[in-house]
């Protein structure tokens, strides 16, 4: 074989190399030359190679070779998971090592495996195999093959796991038997692919695995799928065209010969609740259908009770909390209706651009102001201030916007110490990832367990950024907002009577009720200290992240229709805190029971060392719609 680096033929000499076949155990040498002596000094009756004694005694019998072969313990054993032709390979090189030469190799070979080796180039020396059946080149760097150099006799190829953009390179001179066509994990996109699956080309295929590539193209590929008779099992899971909702539906009813999809049996179940779907193909819209719903928040660690008694100047400082994550836009642009009530669309904190000075902040607003572009000096020097941001490891936000809002800066910047003051601490955690925008449920109180109650529909007609967004995922958070209120007005400041003097002493019943009176003035005077002004000031929200973690999507693409996931960012409430919180919920019940003889004050979970605090813990679900009937997929249509 001609070796040229990157090619098959290459990687198949070098495999062979490893085998040792002409190196002790196998071949010939010292330890069994007496075997292979020349005809002319062997009688006629041992032209055969003995195998049942050594020649000398400094030689090696047949089974001790053998052994040496075959025994897991031998520093000369295959290494684990060699195929079996590796092994006969070996042990014929032992018994007969005179037939192991290039010519007998080329007719022994019925299957080439050669995965991982880097190879990108299928040679023309392929062909010297006349008998090869099954050829696996997976994992490998291919991104074309010329067909002349595929040996007619294939009937597999498999070709996952390589960078191939079309099938055209294979349709020039496809091997006409080939039953088995493998092109999983490659590149393949464009609505071009359908005209390269068909009959024409691959007359006798019975099993095609397409899956994980970018086609789009469902009703086309399925159009020209039709035409293979012979074809029982399909992949496509892993492409867009595989998220839309009828997908499963519209293709078991279009390829009527079917008996396995996506590793799944067609059941006549199935055929007979999409009976008909194919006919509406024209009507069906070619977008994809997820659910995002997220439950309740628990382990939230109550900051009010940290905090000291407001004064009558203030603060007084108010805590909620809500849940983000980054999922893509609607190609509107738009939030559902029904959902506009229960979640926000939190827009690229003011780090990261710069607004319109024309338009101010409004802080709680559900949208940002539209950003203007940045000059080129600003954005160099964005771009330093957002790589220093990773540097601070609190998670507090100072003037952050992360809720809606947003704070405007100046068209131009004259330095960059002036710029630095403008702008905001900003997490990168609430930052939305490239291609996303980040979503918001609404602020809720503190509780023991926060029900966020939050459920949004997304419908995506971009398959192919949807298919790269689950496969890395989404970014679920926990922020807390805090906001501190002052007053407009000052309240006023009660001045205290000076007591009347009275000529005479009085009896003893006025003087109970000048108590009685200057008791309830005192009463007066504590309450109206307590009430909160009525006009209030509110700064910028501070925000602090509490969690953050990453919720896989990737099954989605695996066929999974559901994925649900516990986001559990570990223990941040204390002890103290929880006694904190304890005792003043104590105080705000109105009706007290009176404690039982023998028992704390202190409830057991927070006594003593069997104290266990609860994870902040959160609730995320995320759900592909997919239909299950033929009049599901038309309600869908209709919808």
């Amino acid at each position: 074989m001609e070796e040229r680096s990157g090619t098959v033929s290459a990687a198949v000499r070098e495999h062979l190399r490893q085998l040792c076949l002409h190196e002790f155990p196998c071949g010939v040498g010292s330890w069994n030359k007496s075997r292979f002596l020349p005809q002319t000094c062997r009688p006629h009756r041992e032209l055969i190679p003995r195998e049942e004694e050594a020649g000398s005694p400094w030689e090696e019998t047949v089974g001790d070779l053998l052994g040496l072969v075959c025994s897991p313990q031998s520093p000369w054993a295959l290494l684990e998971g060699s195929s079996a032709e590796d092994s006969f390979l070996r042990q014929l090189a032992v018994r007969n090592p005179l037939m192991v030469k290039d010519d007998f190799l080329y007719s022994y070979f019925r299957s080439l495996r050669v995965v991982d080796k880097k190879v990108s180039l299928v040679d023309k020396d392929l062909l010297k195999f006349p008998k090869l059946k099954e050829l696996v080149l997976s994992a490998n760097q291919i991104k074309e093959i010329d067909a002349v150099n595929l040996p007619p006799t294939l009937e597999v190829l498999e070709l996952y796991g390589n960078v191939l953009t079309s099938m055209e390179c294979l349709c020039a001179h496809p091997p006409p038997g080939l039953q088995h066509l493998g092109l999983g994990h490659n590149k393949l996109q464009g609505p071009l692919q359908s005209l390269y699956v068909t009959s024409e080309h691959w007359p006798n295929l019975v099993s095609l695995d397409l899956g994980f590539n970018d086609l789009t193209d469902l009703q086309g590929m399925v159009a020209s799928l039709s035409t293979l008779q012979r074809l029982r099992l399909l992949l496509l899971q892993g492409n867009p065209l595989a998220l839309v909702p009828y997908y499963r539906g519209f293709t078991i009813d279009s390829l009527a010969h079917l008996c396995v999809l996506d590793d799944i049996t067609v059941s006549p179940n199935e055929k007979h609740q999409f009976r008909g779907l194919h006919h509406s193909a024209d009507f069906l819209a070619c977008e994809a259908q997820l659910v995002v719903t997220i439950g309740n928040i628990r382990g939230v660690l109550d900051s009010s009770v940290l905090d000291p008694e407001p004064g009558p100047q203030g603060p007084f400082i108010t805590y909620s909390y809500y849940v983000t994550y980054d999922f893509m836009e609607d190609e509107d642009g738009k939030v559902n209706e029904d959902a506009e009530a229960r979640a926000e669309i939190l827009k690229p904190p003011a780090s990261a651009e710069q607004l319109d000075e024309d338009m101010p902040a409004e802080v709680g607003s559900p949208t940002a102001p539209t950003a203007a572009a940045l000059p080129k000096e600003a954005e160099e020097v964005a771009e330093s201030l957002l790589a220093t941001v990773s540097q601070f490891p609190s998670a507090e936000l100072e003037g952050s916007v992360g809720s809606g809002g947003s704070i405007s800066l100046p068209r131009s910047v004259d330095s960059v110490e002036k710029l630095a003051t403008l702008r905001p601490k900003v997490d990168p955690r609430l930052c939305p990832l490239p291609g996303t925008v980040l979503f918001s449920t609404v602020r809720k109180p503190w509780a023991d367990v926060i029900p966020c109650s939050y459920e949004m529909q997304h419908t995506l007609r971009d398959l192919v950024a949807l298919k790269a967004f689950l496969l890395a995922g989404t970014i679920v958070t926990i922020v807390e907002e805090k906001v501190l209120s002052w007053p407009v007005v000052a309240p006023p400041v009660d001045s205290p009577l000076p007591p009347k003097k009275g000529k005479g002493e009085k009896d003893k019943k006025g003087k109970g009720k000048a108590a009685r009176e200057d008791q309830e003035m005192t009463k007066m005077g504590s309450k109206k200290k307590k009430e909160l002004p009525k006009e209030l000031r509110q700064d910028l929200p501070t925000l602090r992240v509490l969690g953050s973690c990453l919720v896989v999507l990737e099954p989605l693409l695996a066929g999974e229709s559901l994925v649900t996931s516990l986001c559990n960012f570990g223990v941040i409430r204390t002890l103290e805190s929880d006694r904190l919180t304890l005792s003043r919920d104590s105080k705000n019940k109105k009706a007290k029971k009176p404690l039982e003889p023998g028992k704390s004050k202190v409830p057991a979970p927070l006594a003593g060392e069997n104290y266990k605090p609860e994870p902040l813990t959160v609730e995320v679900q995320i759900q592909l719609n997919q239909c299950r009937s033929a009049e599901e997929a038309l309600r869908t249509i209709a919808a």
